[in-house]
């Protein structure tokens, strides 16, 4: 009996260069966008990323962020400041998402293994488009 194949491992062009920069903020939102992106980390599909350093204004960070090939920002919620931070930093054609566009609720979810997958899985659609 052949192994079955792991489908949470991404199957984007190795050759690529996809940064992940997610909000970790106190809400369960922003857990829940931390946990997904670590998945996402974890499963190869991109390597995550500092976005304090970008806040910071830390060169090295911001010219790194400037050559990926691929960003993914993922906010918890319609506060954007995970957006917000790359915009400031003048860093643009990212790919970005809010974890409550996908039916999580503030102050109302549970970070679970489920909500994790659910939202890494959108992620990764999102970073291999």
């Amino acid at each position: 009996m052949a192994a079955e194949k792991n489908t949470d491992i991404c199957r984007c062009d190795d050759e690529q260069v996809r940064l992940i920069f997610a909000c970790s903020g106190g809400a369960d939102v922003g857990h829940l966008s931390d946990a997904a992106a670590r998945k996402m980390m974890a499963d190869k599909c991109g390597k995550l990323f500092c976005l304090a350093g970008i806040g910071g204004d830390v060169e090295a960070i911001i010219k790194t962020t400037r050559e990926a090939d691929t960003i993914l920002v993922i906010d918890g919620c319609p506060v954007d400041c995970a957006k917000k931070t790359l915009d400031r930093a003048g860093i643009t054609g990212y790919r970005h998402f809010q974890v409550t566009s996908l039916g999580f609720d503030k102050g109302k979810t549970s970070v679970t293994d489920e909500s994790i997958s659910a939202v890494a899985g959108h992620g990764k659609r999102m970073i291999c488009a």
